[in-house]
């Protein structure tokens, strides 16, 4: 049955980028949706690739024009899944993937509670203090304050 919303959330660096990764390599048949973000390109992203990347002012007319299937404002930045994938992904007879954070997850259940959602744990808070201290180094910066919001 093609159309279904399968929902892959998790804690920033706990995996689920890899996991996605590795489904859509694997699979057929399954679309994976591109989020939109006002935050810039981190090291080798590209714009439509890993994210849409835009302004502050184009997403909140996004907002404003009921675009998204949900949207959060995440240490400053706007992060958001537009509507129109999952449409898209049905017209094409196929599924689509959501690699989206835990508050995101939740407002798509919250709208299309027949979503299948999967949450991905890392392996203990150790492990993903590395991850996220390993993410900010490779980005050039470790901010200690916005590691340790990321973390509680």
């Amino acid at each position: 049955m093609a159309g279904i919303l399968f929902i892959i959330s998790a804690p920033s660096g706990s995996g689920k980028s890899t996991l996605v990764n590795e489904v859509r390599k694997q699979l057929t048949g399954i679309d994976f949706s591109v989020s939109w973000t006002t935050r810039p390109p981190r090291g080798s992203e590209q714009h439509g690739r890993e994210y849409n990347f835009t302004t502050r002012e184009e997403f909140e007319t996004m907002i404003a024009a009921g675009e998204f299937l949900e949207h959060a404002e995440v240490f400053g930045n706007y992060y958001g899944t537009a509507r129109r994938s999952l449409d898209e992904a049905r017209l094409r007879g196929n599924d689509l993937v959501l690699d989206i954070d835990v508050q995101g997850g939740m407002q798509v259940r919250t709208s299309t509670p027949e979503a299948v959602s999967i949450f991905v744990l890392p392996p203990n808070p150790k492990v993903l203090r590395t991850r996220l201290r390993n993410r900010s180094r490779a980005e050039g910066h470790v901010n200690e304050a916005e590691l340790y919001l990321r973390l509680s």
